[in-house]
């Protein structure tokens, strides 16, 4: 009760400090004039702008950016062309040059060519050279992340590439992980726990935390896609829906933390070494399987099912009964002690 005490005093501190969290201070090349439509612009200084300023104010409220919006190449590189939108729609002769993978570019103008067959979108960028070019919003979108450390990890854990190589090594690395656990038959989260609950709790937190992503991108795309804009690690700024997943990554770290200092008092550094690589890896397929099964609506019955299994398995097989007569290590059952190797009868 008391370590869990504290646990509960480290969420609430970590939580409070995320809500001191600001956005970075603008890059060098940043636009300082950009028309932004906060939650807390009245609809009277709405209708009190120009129409090009409701214009850009409805535009940042559907794509989640505007004109002074920082973004990061993550493609390779991106052309951006030097002339006017409309030249390149009249099959004019234009000059491009290309930003390499890496750079920082910022949005410095939004044009609307509805002649255009290809994307009416046109955003003029600036580059960290003072360049300036036009490319398709549909072209940019592809290739860029939003310039946040945040954006890009998201971005990263979503590539498609990335998910199907993590596929195949969690299950490589769990398969062999329980292979060897077993041939030593060691402790294994589900199977041979040790006596915490926080194992098997980080393992649930996790598969849930990938059932409720899944859930936002099938029900509520746009307000994962504003989140993914504008990111932040305070849950008490969110919808309710966003602040529900960033309590669960928190809830993830503390859990996380509370399994490591367990496993390290109830076993020996190599044992302990092998406990937390196994739940590693479980916890690695539990986010790839959940979040994927998820968007198909299989997600749903499979978690009810995983924590039926996951608390029947803990209640079941963790729960130490007997105490060993020479050395006083907790057993599960009567026998020769795995610690000392004495016989308890």
């Amino acid at each position: 009760m008391r370590k869990l005490a504290i646990l509960m005093m480290m969420s609430f501190l970590l939580l409070t400090i995320t809500g001191c969290y600001n956005r970075r201070t603008p890059s060098r090349f940043q636009l300082k004039d950009s028309t932004r439509l906060t939650d807390s612009m009245t609809q009277a200084k709405f209708d009190s702008l120009s129409m090009d300023q409701k214009d850009s104010a409805d535009f940042a409220i559907k794509h989640h950016y505007s004109v002074g919006f920082n973004f990061i190449i993550r493609g390779d590189s991106i052309d951006l062309i030097k002339q006017q939108p409309e030249e390149v729609v009249s099959n004019m002769t234009v000059d491009s040059f290309a930003v390499k993978k890496g750079a920082r570019v910022a949005v410095t103008d939004i044009h609307m060519l509805k002649s255009d067959s290809v994307d009416s979108v046109w955003i003029q960028l600036v580059t960290d050279q003072y360049e300036l070019g036009w490319i398709h919003e549909s072209k940019l979108l592809k290739n860029v992340d939003p310039d946040d450390p945040i954006s890009q990890f998201i971005s990263t854990f979503s590539n498609r590439h990335l998910i199907f190589f993590l596929i195949i090594i969690s299950f490589i690395a769990v398969g062999y992980i329980i292979r060897k656990l077993m041939r030593r038959k060691s402790h294994i989260v589900h199977f041979n726990d040790i006596n915490s609950f926080y194992p098997t709790l980080l393992a649930l937190i996790v598969a849930s935390s990938a059932t409720f992503y899944a859930t936002i991108q099938n029900f509520t795309p746009d307000t994962w896609r504003a989140f993914y804009f504008h990111p932040t690690l305070n849950p008490f700024s969110q919808p309710w829906s966003i602040a529900i997943f960033l309590i669960s990554v928190w809830a993830m770290l503390i859990v996380g933390l509370a399994t490591i200092d367990d496993t390290r008092h109830q076993l020996k550094f190599d044992d302990a070494f092998w406990y937390l690589c196994g739940l590693g890896a479980v916890c690695a397929v539990d986010y790839i399987v959940f979040s994927i099964s998820t968007l198909y609506f299989i997600g749903y019955p499979l978690l009810i099912a995983y924590f039926w299994f996951a608390l029947r398995s803990y209640f079941r097989n963790s729960r130490n009964v007997y105490i060993c007569g020479n050395c006083g290590a907790r057993l599960h059952r009567k026998g020769r002690c795995p610690h000392c190797g004495a016989m308890n009868e």
